[in-house]
């Protein structure tokens, strides 16, 4: 038997560190070359780690949550064979070249490595197949069921080679008898039934690079916060319009591409809201085409994607682009190019709206436009009592460079578009 000596691999883009994220193999394992092993991250990129070799599994250093310097002891093997060096190099992985602007382009992933986004693990197909006896699923759909005590390899898979989509883990989930602790069939819950104890949720891996994004936000950008109240009652007439005379099948028109093309038309007028700050430095970039953050609830946090040259897409474009790159990143699926490069970002709790919100800023962007739900109110128009559709805009500004008077004087400008919604598609 030989003894491999797996090291830390360098992730690139200057990284000296990884967080381990998920553990998929213990000592005493025997694993397949290229199985995946371990979950890492860095503040840059996610990454599933592969086994470089097959062999026995002696040690494994760091716990979830652990940070593990580039270099370091990873993994120990015993192999069959004898090898050419017993301690395998760290290999690197290299960044991806940029996609010419308008163009998105997913990264090939390296042979020793899976590089993904930059704010969560991306489905990656295993190539490993039956032998190995690993369940095929997604590194989200492994933590749910680990979470869960749920054994993968009794959840029937529906997608290519067997492999377990989250609408199958969902099923079993909603099928599942509860059990208690003395094994048997747990008793139907009490309201009054009193409850104890407490759960201790690690915060690692993409949670942890969210909350740490949102503190460096919260404490170093003085956020500027208005409100405003929209009347979209003549919006809402012409989507409606516009969706009864698509083709059938076509999405409809939701109030966010209307916003898009409202907001490109704006910040032609207020190009200091439609920036970037180089804190290094110390220099404001003013952006002239605007590259559009959606702000996206998904299964491991919040992503923002980003829909490029908003200012040169129709309203149907933007619509479809709004949608492709928010289901992108609910599949996990999103690139790299696809969730950066941001210079606005418009955030919607759709339905769940609210009357009022209070949005951090995606930095280092100078703002964000928070969408609140829209209701039909009674307002007072031209003297009379009118029930119109109201919406609140709740909005953000980076008050270091955003005076309040021109934060306000956009979300008006804004305003204005979005009540008399044909002009936003007049050349001025």
């Amino acid at each position: 038997m030989t003894r491999y000596v797996f090291k830390m691999p360098d992730l690139g883009e200057g990284t000296v560190e990884a967080e381990v994220v998920a553990w998929h193999i213990k000592v005493g394992d025997m694993v397949l070359e290229d199985q995946v092993m371990v979950e890492v991250m860095t503040d840059k990129a996610a990454v599933e780690v592969p086994a470089p070799v097959s062999g026995k599994v002696v040690t494994i250093n760091g716990q979830p949550g652990d940070m593990v310097r580039v270099g370091s002891e990873l993994i120990v093997f015993e192999t069959a064979a004898a090898d050419d060096d017993d301690v395998a190099p760290a290999p690197s992985v290299a960044a991806p070249a940029p996609a010419h602007v308008g163009e998105v382009k997913k990264p090939e992933p390296s042979p020793a490595l899976r590089a993904t986004t930059p704010v969560h693990v991306a489905e990656v197909r295993s190539e490993v197949g039956e032998v190995s006896g690993r369940v095929k699923a997604s590194p989200a759909t492994r933590r749910k069921a680990r979470e869960a005590g749920i054994d993968l390899r009794q959840v029937p898979g529906s997608g290519p080679s067997g492999r377990i989509m989250p609408k199958d883990f969902d099923a079993v989930m909603s099928g599942a008898a509860p059990t208690g602790n003395n094994g048997g069939s747990a008793a139907a819950p009490s309201l009054l039934r009193q409850r104890t104890g407490t759960d201790e949720v690690k915060v690692i891996g993409v949670r942890r690079v969210i909350a740490q994004r949102m503190t460096d936000a919260a404490r170093t950008i003085p956020h500027f916060s208005y409100v405003e109240e929209v009347d979209v009652t003549e919006l809402e007439s012409l989507r409606a319009h516009l969706n009864s005379k698509a083709p059938k099948g076509t999405p409809a028109l939701t109030y966010l591409p209307f916003l898009a093309a409202a907001l490109a038309r704006v910040l032609e007028e207020f190009p200091q809201c439609n920036a970037h700050y180089d804190a290094e430095r110390n220099v404001l970039i003013r952006h002239r085409p605007v590259h559009l953050g959606v702000a996206t609830q998904t299964a491991d946090g919040l992503k923002v994607p980003v829909v490029r040259h908003a200012e040169a897409r129709t309203l149907w474009e933007l619509s479809d682009e709004i949608r492709r790159v928010s289901e992108a990143a609910k599949g996990g699926k999103a690139s790299r190019e696809e969730l950066s490069g941001s210079t606005i970002t418009i955030t919607s709790l759709g339905r769940m709206g609210g009357i009022v919100s209070t949005p951090i800023i995606n930095a280092p962007e100078m703002g964000i436009i928070g969408v609140n739900k829209a209701i039909d109110r009674p307002v007072v128009l031209d003297g009379a009592i009118a029930i119109r559709r109201i919406m609140n805009l709740s909005s953000s500004f980076d008050h270091r460079f955003v005076d309040g008077y021109d934060a306000a004087a956009m979300i008006l400008a804004l305003k204005d578009l979005l009540e008399h919604p044909a002009t936003i598609f007049i050349p001025r």
